[in-house]
């Protein structure tokens, strides 16, 4: 059990891990790559492997935190993506995960499915992340200020 006096941030990235592991379910099964996903995440974030083992497995409880500003918000949807993309077959099923969790992350309603599909084709294309999320923030201000409910832009 973790304990009592865990910081914030350390839910914040269990409860990201938590959700990334949801969406590598999706398709009935974690493999090899997306575990591997997992554990760079979650060491890219302070978490041992065993750790990020422990939240994927189920071993700890972790409640939804919803990230604080808009750039970890959509670094958390493009994590959602990457994580989509890591075995090299999209879903139906993992595209509309993504695309209801980038609603949960704030993200308006009438933007988010060409917002994750931006992202995807970015990853893809083997962009930075950092000209993904410029692009994306661009597409989003230009969509009537299509920023997240909690903010004003990426």
């Amino acid at each position: 059990m973790f304990g009592f006096f865990e910081s914030e941030q350390s839910k914040k990235v269990r409860s990201h891990i938590h959700n990334l592991a949801a969406l590598a379910r999706v398709d009935g099964h974690i493999d090899e790559r997306e575990m591997n996903f997992l554990v760079a995440v979650g060491k890219k974030n302070g978490l041992s492997a065993n750790d990020v083992r422990s939240v994927v497995s189920g071993a700890s409880h972790t409640a939804l935190h919803l990230p604080d500003n808009d750039s970890e918000r959509f670094d958390q949807i493009f994590d959602l993506v990457d994580m989509m993309l890591a075995d090299g077959v999209v879903d139906d099923n993992e595209m509309d995960f993504c695309i209801d969790m980038a609603e949960k992350l704030g993200f308006r309603k009438a933007i988010v499915g060409v917002l994750v599909r931006k992202i995807s084709m970015g990853v893809r294309d083997g962009l930075p992340r950092e000209q993904i999320k410029g692009e994306s923030e661009a597409f989003l201000n230009f969509q009537g200020k299509g920023e997240p409910t909690h903010g004003s832009g990426l």
